[in-house]
């Protein structure tokens, strides 16, 4: 069944090209991920999702996904006690609209 991350960040202020360079021209081309998207829903704020064929695939990708985020950590905020600099949640498919 398909799985979905979703990845919360806040982004210093002038750092938003260090950490969108951070995702361009497959260089977030992780194994299992069919599709990602990059969402601004306001201010600093972005959201990472990530379509991958299952759970599983998510857990194999990590690594690789932190990888990716140690080349730009230093472009991110701390987003309050208990996070760090991201907010990452996952899960399969319960119901598919479309």
């Amino acid at each position: 069944m398909a799985a979905f991350n979703i990845v919360r960040f806040r982004v210093k202020p002038g750092m938003d090209e260090v950490f969108l360079e951070a995702y361009r021209n497959g260089r977030a081309e992780w194994p299992g991920l069919k599709r990602g998207v990059i969402v601004r829903p306001e201010g600093r704020s972005y959201w990472l999702i990530g379509q991958w064929p299952d759970m599983k695939a998510i857990t194999n990708a990590r690594p690789e996904m932190i990888a990716t985020l140690d080349t730009f950590r230093h472009a991110l905020e701390d987003l309050g006690p208990g996070f760090g600099v991201t907010d990452a949640v996952s899960g399969p498919v319960v119901l598919e609209l479309k």
